[in-house]
């Protein structure tokens, strides 16, 4: 009978009605965005050097508010008696410093200094000064420059009654060691790369250009992550023009963050547009040092592994460390082989669509019927399957490059040959257009700069579409207009291409690499204060045995 009545309520429950419960769902409330007035105000009131306070309450909850102590675990407060009598506290951020450091050379020192009645008599200064034991030191007095040192991973220190905070240099956080290139290999040249660390990749600098007119910038980009930024050059050497643009431009940049060095790239070039690059992009202290040794800037940003080279002109993006280590006929081989492996990158397909669909007596009779049989069976048309094999070709390098290292090489060797083998016996594709287009490749393999090789894969698109609708006319008149192009644009006011035009000093090392003993005179397109790279008779144990030396009789 209980059974019998459980059942007819629950029936009830389904048929009569009941209040509906809300469920509670998280949903992400609205914010009033601020005006672009209203940030204005708010950047000025960041911006403001608020100076340190005298009393040492003040300055801990400063710094707890800033870094919202104690929900934040990182910040590391910790007071203490300094030279037996003053209230202190050190601050840093665990993680980011040497522990060592703090308490070998700052706490120990401080909680065990004595100094004599005499000596006290210079006051808290001079004891602090006396008594810290770290190579470098400095005093700061605005929270702004406080909070900034605080990140960068320095360690502070407060005594009440003072109003300047001291910090030691206790920099300690795990970085990468350096390793050999991986984007830009040479057989003979150095096999060092930079890492994500500033410093070190300053100290690859400093290592291969040991000049006391080195000179290093330093400067913080990006308001939320405050990205540290280096500027690199020789003092002496640059023009001082140079320095001073590419200092606006990194002191321009207004953002929430930076991450690398492509987006500070990006937001400094001249031409954002452009699918050339502007600015020199490399792995290689080697290449950036050679580069700064002509009058450039070299920019490296904390945390990426890519310094940053400017101005440059077309030139320099075919050129590599090894040309130096080569032999001048090695150097000039070789740069003959990039410039012929750009050309075939860039126009090959074009070309074979525009001869075979428009053109077609200028292919001699053999290779024409030859192309013909090959295509006999295939039912698309030749821009389809160039289309096909280039978006294929596309697929197999991007999935070479994300998958792990083992597996890359052998993602290549399914794509080029199981799948290209099928598709020549399934009839969809035609022999010689897999010859055109691992050719092609091969060719934009070849090319040293990254940016520059994506930059001509979308020219070549570029050059298909002409040749498929115009011919050798689409393709000549493509030529011209990105020939107007690259006459057009410049990188940090230096013409792209004003290695050629207008005409200026001679230059022993454009495409031909003259020996390096002849290479007198830097490339005056940057305008360098000192021209001259060595005196015109280089090699005087020549003139020493009678002989001769640049061409010359002694």
């Amino acid at each position: 009978m209980k059974n019998s009545t459980g059942v007819v309520k629950k029936a009830l429950e389904f048929i009569t009605y009941k209040k509906k419960q809300e469920e509670k769902e998280f949903s992400i409330p609205e914010v009033n965005e601020s005006t672009d007035g209203d940030q204005e105000v708010s950047d000025k009131k960041e911006n403001t050097k608020v100076p340190v306070s005298r009393e040492i309450e003040d300055n801990i909850g400063y710094v707890q508010k800033q870094f919202n102590y104690p929900i934040n675990k990182d910040i590391i407060i910790r007071e203490f008696k300094a030279l037996g009598k003053y209230r202190a506290f050190i601050v840093y951020i665990d993680g980011m410093v040497d522990r060592i450091t703090i308490n070998n050379f700052i706490l120990r020192p401080l909680l065990k200094a004595k100094f004599s009645e005499e000596e006290q008599k210079y006051g808290i200064d001079y004891m602090l000064e006396n008594a810290i034991e770290t190579n470098q030191t400095k005093r700061v007095f605005s929270y702004e420059e406080v909070i900034n040192e605080i990140l960068m991973g320095d360690t502070g220190i407060y005594v009440d009654g003072c109003d300047y905070y001291i910090f030691n240099e206790t920099k300690g956080y795990d970085k990468r060691g350096v390793e050999a290139p991986r984007v830009e290999g040479a057989v003979r040249a150095p096999q060092e790369a930079f890492n994500e660390n500033l410093r070190t990749n300053v100290t690859l600098l400093r290592r291969i250009i040991k000049n006391k007119n080195f000179t290093t910038e330093f400067m913080s980009i990006g308001k939320q992550n405050n990205k540290q930024c280096a500027m690199c050059y020789i003092n002496g050497l640059i023009n001082p023009a140079i320095v001073s643009e590419v200092k606006r431009r990194l002191n321009g940049i207004e953002t929430g963050e930076i991450e690398n060095s492509g987006m500070v790239e990006q937001f400094i070039e001249d031409h954002p547009m452009s699918l050339i690059p502007t600015i020199l992009s490399t792995e290689r202290p080697d290449k950036a040092s050679a580069n700064m040794l002509e009058g450039k800037v070299c920019i490296i940003v904390d945390g990426s592994p890519f310094a940053l080279v400017a101005p440059i002109t077309i030139i320099d993006l075919f050129h590599t460390p090894e040309d130096i280590s080569l032999k001048w006929q090695y150097g000039t081989l070789n740069r003959i082989v990039r410039i012929y492996a750009i050309f075939v990158a860039t126009l090959l397909p074009g070309l074979f669509i525009a001869a075979t669909n428009f053109h077609q007596e200028m292919i001699p009779t053999e290779i024409l019927i030859a192309i013909a049989k090959a295509r006999e069976n295939v039912p698309f048309p030749t821009i389809l399957e160039i289309l096909l094999m280039e978006s294929s070709f596309e697929l197999i390098r991007e999935a070479g490059i994300r998958i792990p290292g083992v597996l890359g090489s052998t993602i290549g060797i399914i794509g080029a040959i199981i799948l290209g083998q099928a598709a020549v016996q399934a009839d969809l594709i035609s022999p010689v257009v897999i010859i055109i287009i691992s050719i092609t490749g091969l060719g934009t393999f070849a090319i040293p700069d990254f940016s520059f090789a994506l930059g001509i894969r979308i020219i070549r698109l570029l050059f298909i579409a002409a040749g498929c609708f115009l011919g050798f006319y689409g393709i000549t008149l493509m030529m011209i207009i990105i020939t107007i192009f690259l006459m057009d644009i410049k990188s940090f006011g230096v013409p792209f291409m004003s290695i050629y035009v207008p005409k200026v000093h001679k230059n022993q090392d454009k495409i031909i690499r003259y020996p390096v003993w002849k290479q007198e005179i830097r490339p005056d397109q940057f305008n360098p204060l000192n021209v001259r790279r060595q005196p015109q008779i280089s090699r005087k144990w020549k003139n020493e045995q009678g002989g001769k030396d640049n061409g010359k009789q002694k």
